[in-house]
């Protein structure tokens, strides 16, 4: 038996769960989601409660089993509380600027970075840069009901302009740590 599939997932008082077929669409104050569940899954809800149970002990069975019980927790956390993920933007004249559905980079190209944020999730930049290692930073923070589709906006946005090892310029995670490198010596 996995560890993690037999636990159950307690809903949320604010949050509603109905298992349509294969699909299970989730309900709460912070928006929609559905869930589709493999083939080799069962999931039921009783008494505020969601149980996943595998049909049978074959590998995929026992693979699907954990995966698919997270997946629906994290949905649940999603359309009640919510995720989110901040970035730091670390660099002189580093800057981004939320219009509508799309943030404005300034990563020291010469052009514009605009990317454009996908549907469910939202962006705020933070008011006043701070200074981290005598670099000017910027906080970015991105919210979101669903965690995947979050995951991958983050990743895309770091993707910009990734954090480069001898001045730690670039957009990064905010707990992410950059190893430094030590740059050039002269020779005497």
């Amino acid at each position: 038996m996995s560890r993690i599939g037999k636990l159950a997932i307690k809903l949320g008082d604010k949050t509603k769960a109905v298992i349509a077929g294969e699909q299970v669409n989730f309900e709460g104050p912070k928006g929609k989601l559905s869930v589709k569940l493999p083939g080799k899954v069962k999931v039921e809800i009783k008494d505020g409660q969601m149980t996943v149970q595998r049909e049978d002990d074959s590998r995929e069975a026992r693979s699907l089993h954990g995966l698919t019980r997270t997946i629906l927790a994290n949905a649940a956390k999603g359309v009640s509380t919510g995720f989110e993920k901040k970035l730091d933007i670390r660099g002189v004249g580093f800057r981004a600027e939320v219009k509508g559905k799309a943030i404005h980079f300034s990563l020291g190209f010469s052009h514009p970075v605009v990317f454009n944020l996908p549907e469910g999730v939202t962006a705020e930049v933070d008011k006043a840069p701070r200074n981290e290692d005598s670099l000017p930073t910027v906080g970015l923070t991105l919210r979101s009901s669903d965690k995947e589709a979050l995951g991958a906006t983050a990743v895309n946005i770091r993707s910009l302009r990734p954090p480069e090892p001898y001045k730690g310029k670039g957009i990064k995670y905010a707990e992410e740590r950059i190893r430094r490198k030590e740059g050039k010596t002269g020779t005497t």
